[in-house]
């Protein structure tokens, strides 16, 4: 099986709302792997590697994202998978 990854950013009310907790509980869950972290310009910036079905999952929940959060818009990029994470984590703790 392919091994398909994505850099998603994501736009709106999304840091100090428990995103990227949230976005590494799904990514687990759902057995991706990648990272999850918060940038400067206030967006959350996500690498995900894995399934491309649930790679798709994960998409739908994030531009749902938390309850507290607001999700004013979500970038996705197609990118080469590099195969090193091992499991999903968040940057910055």
């Amino acid at each position: 099986m392919a091994v398909h990854a994505k850099q998603i950013t994501v736009h709106g009310r999304v840091q100090g709302v428990g995103f990227r907790y949230f976005a590494q509980h799904v990514g687990s869950r759902l057995g991706l792997e990648g990272n999850v972290r918060n940038r400067p310009d206030s967006t959350v910036e996500i690498v995900v590697e894995g399934n491309e079905k649930k790679i798709a999952e994960f998409i739908k929940l994030v531009e749902k994202g938390p309850s507290l959060a607001w999700v004013q818009r979500v970038d996705v990029v197609d990118i080469s998978a590099q195969g090193t994470f091992g499991s999903f984590l968040i940057e910055g703790w």
